[in-house]
């Protein structure tokens, strides 16, 4: 088969097959904000919470978002009484994001419905395929 020529039955090359997983990926994501009454970007601010604490200049690193989108972000999010705002021990000038317990079960929530709606996109690959496609993911992200 020459270089150029598709190799796969399905018709897709990797641009195409990663962009859309990319698109089945940000479904689920969506569904579940809607479910969740939440914005994706909320869910992804929670989602960089789940693990840490995180100043305003990381979590806009973290989003790719300017410090003053961050911080209606985050102030949207602490009406809500999904996260707060504490002192930074670290800078005496810089504020840590936290998320509060309200916040912390609908983070766990989600992950919940995040994790059994990809499982499920995933089910039709056995644990070998899955596990080559996490390595994979992995080595793509962290090159």
């Amino acid at each position: 088969m020459a270089a150029d020529e598709d190799a796969h039955d399905d018709g897709l090359d990797i641009v195409d097959g990663l962009v859309q997983l990319s698109f089945e990926v940000q479904a689920v994501l969506a569904r579940v904000a809607a479910d969740l009454d939440l914005s994706l970007a909320q869910v992804r601010l929670l989602g960089i919470l789940r693990d840490r604490d995180a100043e305003m200049l990381q979590l806009a690193a973290h989003l790719g978002l300017d410090k003053s989108s961050v911080t209606g972000l985050v102030s949207r999010a602490e009406r809500r009484e999904l996260v707060r705002r504490v002192p930074s021990p670290r800078d005496g000038r810089a504020v840590l994001v936290t998320l509060t317990p309200r916040g912390r079960r609908l983070t766990r929530d989600g992950e919940q419905r995040i994790r059994g709606a990809i499982r499920a996109l995933t089910a039709g690959l056995d644990q070998h395929e899955q596990d080559t496609l996490t390595a994979l993911a992995a080595r793509i992200l962290r090159p």
